[in-house]
């Protein structure tokens, strides 16, 4: 697995929620202290060759949590800032493939809260508005996206779940993709990712309804 570091090129060839909040004169609401991309490829896998290989990719933004220390009923500031990471994260994991957004299979979502927050901080960016931008990104998405959340400290684990975008009964895209970040999340930090797929499992040989069968209406078949 390799991280990307974030680079100009990449920056202009997208138009992100951050370039289109400037447009309009708008700030983010969201304060990204970092944005890490990570792109996994296998190309063998119990040393058979896979081709073409299998590729994911996470884009992971560090974000200062506004509720850190306290408790606030009222939750739309987050998720408000999930509807902007929606966005921006896709459009990054997308970028990073070198692929069109419609051209993704899977997808999943997670996020991460320092010590001072509340899991239910995490469920306010990833819920509630974060997966509309995410499917106008890649261009469908009947299926619901996958999703996990926890507290931790620097350097825990991201398990971020991946399901097919279109039907959660495809089995060869059962799968997940771990992340982490040394210094992230600290305390009053919210760690967010947001991963997308070019395919499958390597090898996949567990049945099931396949991606070639696939009707994409009801999100399940």
């Amino acid at each position: 697995m390799r991280a990307l570091a974030d680079s100009k090129p990449q920056r202009s060839r997208e138009k992100t929620a951050c370039d289109e909040a400037k447009s309009r004169g708008q700030k983010m609401k969201a304060k990204i202290r970092k944005i890490a991309v990570f792109v996994e490829e296998t190309r063998r896998e119990m040393d058979r060759p896979i081709s073409p290989p299998t590729r994911r990719a996470a884009a992971v933004a560090v974000i200062e949590n506004p509720y850190a220390g306290k408790y606030v009923e009222d939750l739309s500031d987050l998720m408000a800032i999930g509807e902007e990471l929606g966005e921006l994260l896709t459009s990054r994991a997308v970028a990073a493939l070198g692929i069109a957004g419609p051209a993704a299979e899977s997808y999943g979502k997670a996020a991460a809260v320092g010590e001072n927050g509340e899991l239910e901080h995490a469920a306010a960016i990833l819920h509630p508005k974060l997966g509309t931008p995410v499917r106008r990104v890649l261009g469908k998405g009947a299926a619901l996206i996958p999703s996990s959340k926890k507290r931790g400290g620097p350097g825990v684990a991201l398990d971020i779940p991946l399901g097919h975008k279109d039907a959660a009964f495809v089995r060869s895209h059962f799968d997940g993709m771990e992340v982490r970040i040394n210094d992230a999340p600290r305390a009053n930090e919210i760690m967010v990712a947001i991963a997308v797929t070019d395919s499958g499992r390597p090898l996949p040989r567990v049945g099931g309804l396949t991606k070639d069968q696939i009707k994409g209406e009801d999100g399940l078949r």
